[in-house]
Formats: structure tokens, sequence, C-alpha cells
């Protein structure tokens, strides 16, 4: 889903490792007949730019460190790029991955260097959005068949004479030029350039009024500010988006799960255990992201949670 995010991460990221040196797979020596003891060493977390992914590193970099005694670097990466990180060596773990079938073929089933590491816990849902004004001024604008009679009023400088959409991150893996395409719209895609820029569109939409349709998902702390009304496109079904150009449905539900470096994930390493035990809810990633867009650092609005929920990561411990 790279961009002025990264503001918000370097603040809190540490030790940023660029390549090589995956977590640690050396074993601390044992007396005879003892069963030797796998160090935690360091964990290479990819960190892909939106804030709910950031909340995600967040609270396990804290818990990492403080309860595991792991060292973790961060590498910032897309969702594309972070795959490869898992072959190269460079990415232990992928904490949130949304969908991509296809690069589980490729390094999972294919090149078997990467293994699913079960759930987050987290509901994904993409699609497209207005802000609430103007479902309530224009209530038919969520029925996708009546875009086209509103294309003249979503129109800038920048979308010429079809009618603006709005994407966040040109990063973000989506279908929405397709659809467009495919749906017999009127609109064209134009890139906000970064999710906090697409935050701030849809923020300045509602205040002032403005017209805006566009790219949205959540989990995303805004929407406990401002609910964003989610216009249904046809119905998905599995299988309606196999192929990128002829895609003319909604957005496949995403059960967000975990991707681990296979050799990582082999070596015994407590921190291995701990990501596969890893899970929360929206709310909790909501909260934590919303505290760091707030003015906490991440480290603070880790420890927040943390502290607040106990009894939920002490299960996720070796």
């Amino acid at each position: 889903m790279v961009s002025s995010f990264f503001r918000l991460a370097a603040a809190f990221l540490g030790v940023v490792t660029l390549a090589g040196c995956a977590g640690s797979e050396a074993a601390i020596t044992a007396p005879p007949g003892v069963p030797a003891a796998t160090s935690c060493g360091e964990v290479n977390i990819a960190v892909n730019p939106w804030s709910g992914y950031a909340a995600n590193v967040a609270v396990v970099k804290y818990l990492l460190e403080e309860e595991v005694g792991c060292t973790v670097g961060a590498v910032e990466l897309s969702e594309t790029s972070s795959w490869a990180g898992l072959a190269d060596g460079s990415i232990d773990v992928i904490l949130e991955n949304w969908g991509h079938d296809d690069l589980k073929k490729k390094y999972i089933d294919r090149q078997k260097v990467a293994v699913e590491l079960g759930l987050t816990g987290n509901k994904g849902v993409i699609g497209w959005y207005v802000p609430p004004w103007m479902a309530k001024t224009y209530p038919d604008i969520t029925d996708w068949t009546k875009l086209n009679d509103y294309a003249d009023l979503f129109k800038t400088a920048e979308s010429g004479e079809k009618g603006q959409f709005l994407a966040g991150d040109p990063s973000f893996v989506t279908n929405d030029a397709t659809l467009i395409k495919n749906l017999k719209l009127d609109y064209t895609v134009v890139y906000a350039g970064s999710e906090d820029k697409l935050i701030a569109a849809f923020r300045r939409a509602q205040t002032k009024k403005t017209p805006l349709i566009g790219y949205f998902y959540e989990p995303q702390w805004l929407l406990s500010d401002i609910k964003l009304v989610h216009i249904p496109l046809p119905n998905y079904t599995p299988g309606c988006d196999a192929d990128p150009d002829t895609v003319a449905c909604d957005y496949q539900p995403y059960d967000l799960d975990k991707i681990g470096r296979k050799a990582f994930v082999d070596s015994g390493s407590p921190a291995a255990t701990f990501l596969r035990n890893w899970t929360w809810t929206n709310a909790d990633q909501n909260a934590v992201a919303k505290d760091m867009t707030k003015g906490l650092t991440a480290e603070q609005a880790a420890r927040k949670w943390a502290d607040a929920h106990r009894t939920t990561w002490e299960k996720w411990l070796p």
C-alpha cells in the first residue's frame, strides 16, 4: 500500500539494516546432556509504507526487544520488494501481507524460501470511498452504476475532462485503473502520492465539503474520526480478479497474514515463535497507529498499548 510516512517510521526504527544478516541462528552452548537454547539474535522486519503497518512494527519491535531480548532491524520497502528480501536474506518477516497469491506461488511454492506464519487477526477491506457529507447530499452516489452521472463533479486540473479518482501511494497494489476501464466509468486515477496525503485529502474534503472519491481501506485509524462511506462495486467472487486485465469486481476481503523467511523460521529462534503467536485486532492496530499519528513516538505508543494489554501479549511469548 514510499512516502512521507517514513518520517513517522524514522522516529522509532532504531537500527535500520539494509541488507544481509537476518535473524541469528547460532545456539548457546549448553552443558553435555542439556538441550541447547537458541538465542534470538537479530530480527529484520520489512516496513511497508502505511500507518497500520507502522503500528504492527512498533508493538512487535518493542516486545521482541523488551521481552524476548532480540535486536530488531527494520528495512523500508514496498510490498513486492519485501518478498524479494525474504529470498536474499535481508528480511526475516513481513508483518502484514495483503493477499499476493502470485508472490506466494513464487517464493513459497516454487523457490521455497518463505513460509506462512499464520493470520495477524486483522481484517482487511480495500475499496472506493467518499466523505460522509457527499453520501448525505447525494444518496445514490454510493451506487456505482450512477457514478458517471457525477463524473463532472469530480473533475480537477489533474484529471482533465474526466472525473478524478484519488489513489494513494503509487507502490500500493490496486485494481482501480482497470476497474474504471472495465466498468466503463468516466474517471481517471490521480495519485495523492502517499498515505498521509490521501488522509489529508479526505479530511479536507469533509471539512470544506468538496467532492472527492478515492481509494481507501481498513484497518485505518482515520475511520474512527471520519466515517468514510464505502461504495460497493460488483460483488467479489473467488477468481473474479484472477486476470488483472479483465477484473470488474470489488476487492477481495482479506484475512491479513504474516510471511517469514523459511531459514529464519526453521532456525528455532524464539522470535519466530513470537511472530507466529502474534495476533491482534483492527481496534488494537488503529489505537496504536492513531497514538503515533497524534504525537507519541512509536515506542511510547507501543508501551502504552502493552501496559494496557499484558494478558494479550503474554500469550505471544515463546
